[in-house]
């Protein structure tokens, strides 16, 4: 543990107050090439392609290997929120936080590689299952790492058009990779072997597509960021032994710095509602406003774009009156825009004798939704940076993603419970429209819950145990 944040020290240092002063722009970028290059797992194999192909009639029947999928990611969920803060702390003491998300970043593309050899039968679905969950298991190992990373590549001045950069990337890149997916491979523009629908090659050549975009894409970062220096005064720890100092360093958290908690209690509940925006924002455009599954590619691409600018603003405007501002204007955003979505429905209407479709609800509306996801997930980021004690930013990232992982049944949960409970009340085909109330319910919390935090710049750094 270093000097500035053991105990008895006057003023304990955040990480980001005691890295660099200057920010290299080619840093920043080989930073951000990492999120331009995660977007192939996330939305080529998680979101849009290879799990749409896992869950088809091929292996079984959607419901079936739908359950089956949905358990295999519900065990990959509990092993993230159990190992996620330890392996964190264990790079961050080890000075191996570049080590580790290159070797977190190298498995998740392997892993992403061998969904090659998933063939279109039912017998290869466990395969698909476990080569996903095993993946989103490392992959969030290395956003961990890569998180931490954000305080070694910018200043306090600059680390929120930083974060806000990155996130941008990653919806770009997202973009990028599936319109070349999609003329390559789902809806070929020409005549390839990786056109072929035999045997699914089309698909099963995507996972391979998605490997070599994330690792190469993932590289830069490794050659250009330093690693982090090695903690000089850090014991050696067992395993189980880094769950006691896990507990006891969250107890020094809550006794030095308690906002840092309200902050990642509070994150954990709205970043919850921003992931559902996403997971339940084409279920609605097909199911509530009948958009086909052209128009729901459409809105897709649209709508990163929209995010990619709204993060990259957000950014600018982090730097200039802090994150929380950034995060609580975009959580009043999205509560206006999906309230006018709930409130407006598919129906028609006339305005200044102007007529409004459906479709223009959902495309207006939609929009304002994607323009502050991504500014509260960018300044989400920045905002922890901020208050993460030197040496100790892996560590707080990791209870980010366990905080996160532990509430992330309640958006969906509401989502369902409020469509149940609309379904014999409203005619029938309208009570999935009433599931974004249940969406809009978890921001509203999550907002609640923030407003009682201190900015980063009022809240103390907080005073750890050395291991």
């Amino acid at each position: 543990m270093n000097s500035a944040s053991a105990q008895g020290a006057m003023r304990p240092a955040s990480e980001l107050e005691t890295g660099t002063r200057t920010s290299s722009k080619r840093r920043i970028l080989a930073w951000a090439s990492w999120d331009w290059g995660s977007a192939a797992f996330n939305a080529v194999m998680t979101t849009f392609v290879f799990t749409v192909y896992l869950t088809s009639n091929a292996f079984g029947g959607e419901d079936s290997a739908s359950a089956v999928l949905g358990a295999a990611l519900a065990v990959a969920g509990l092993a993230i929120a159990l190992l996620a803060p330890v392996t964190g702390q264990r790079s961050d003491a080890g000075g191996r936080r570049k080590l580790w998300l290159g070797v977190n970043s190298a498995a998740v593309a392997i892993l992403t590689a061998l969904c090659f050899f998933v063939f279109p039968h039912p017998e290869f679905l466990l395969l698909g299952a476990c080569l996903i969950a095993l993946g989103n298991v490392f992959f969030e190992f290395a956003g961990v790492n890569y998180n931490a990373m954000l305080a070694q590549v910018s200043t306090p001045q600059n680390i929120g058009k930083v974060s806000g950069f990155g996130w941008g990337a990653g919806y770009l890149g997202g973009i990028v990779a599936l319109l070349i997916v999609l003329q390559l491979f789902v809806q070929p523009a020409f005549d390839w072997f990786g056109a072929s629908t035999t045997d699914s090659l089309n698909i099963r050549l995507v996972a391979v597509f998605s490997a070599l975009w994330f690792f190469v894409f993932a590289l830069p970062v490794l050659f250009a960021v330093p690693e982090l220096p090695r903690t000089t005064q850090a014991a050696r720890l067992g395993f189980l032994a880094s769950y006691g100092l896990l507990l006891r360093r969250i107890k020094a958290i809550y006794a030095t710095s308690p906002h840092t908690i309200y902050f990642l209690l509070a994150s954990a509940v709205f970043r919850d509602g921003l992931a559902a925006v996403f997971t339940f924002g084409g279920i609605i455009a097909a199911g509530t406003f009948g958009f086909a599954l052209s128009q729901v590619i459409f809105f897709a691409i649209f709508g990163n774009v929209v995010a990619a600018i709204g993060a990259v603003i957000g950014g600018f405007l982090d730097d200039k009156v802090g994150p929380k501002a950034v995060i609580t204007g975009s959580l009043v955003g999205l509560l206006i825009a999906g309230t006018a979505i709930l409130v407006l429905g598919n129906g028609n209407y006339s305005f200044f004798g102007m007529d409004w479709a459906g479709s223009t609800t959902f495309w207006v509306f939609g929009l304002f939704l994607c323009l502050f996801v991504g500014p509260a997930q960018s300044s989400s980021r920045a905002y922890l940076a901020r208050l993460a004690p030197h040496g100790e930013s892996g560590e707080l990232f990791g209870l980010y993603a366990t905080t996160g992982r532990a509430v992330s049944f309640l958006a969906p949960a509401l989502f369902t419970l409020c469509i149940t409970v609309a379904t014999p009340l409203v005619p029938a085909g309208q009570a999935q429209r009433w599931g974004i109330l249940g969406i809009m319910v978890v921001l509203l919390a999550g907002l609640l819950v923030l407003l009682p935090v201190k900015s980063p710049d009022q809240a103390p750094i907080a005073v750890v145990p050395a291991a």
